[in-house]
């Protein structure tokens, strides 16, 4: 039996007013957490700024990341069996948020938009709605 890769990604949980942060990237249908993969050796908190920064334009504050949890789903547009991991943080930032490089859009979601996302974002969704965080 054939051992499928699993995708780890980091990503950047942001709720405001009971909505969170999503991201479209260019010719994409679905929006997704803003985060991406670690490239090389960074660290959890590396690839969180590094990734930010990059599809956001703003400075994640290092002293107020807060890990939020770990969630896995079947990974979006791969074979069937191919799992995303995805680790979640919080933090402050610095600037304004506006969508850059591959993000063609930026935009806050709620519990509604939910089959608008990936597998493992509609995880993230449901937790947050128990915890009365997203409505």
């Amino acid at each position: 039996m054939t051992h499928l890769p699993e995708i780890d990604k980091i990503a950047y949980i942001r709720v405001e007013k009971g909505k969170i942060l999503s991201t479209r990237s260019k010719g994409k249908t679905k929006f997704y957490i803003p985060g991406g993969k670690r490239e090389d050796n960074e660290t959890d908190e590396e690839t969180l700024i590094r990734e930010i920064r990059e599809e956001l334009n703003v400075s994640i504050i290092s002293a107020t990341i807060n890990y939020f949890g770990t969630f896995k789903a079947q990974a979006d547009s791969h074979k069937v069996g191919v799992i995303v991991k995805m680790t979640c943080y919080t933090a402050e930032y610095e600037g304004n948020l506006e969508p850059c490089n591959e993000i063609e859009e930026m935009k806050w979601l709620s519990y509604s938009d939910r089959n608008e996302v990936s597998e493992v974002d509609r995880l993230i969704f449901d937790f947050l709605k128990e915890t009365g965080e997203l409505v």
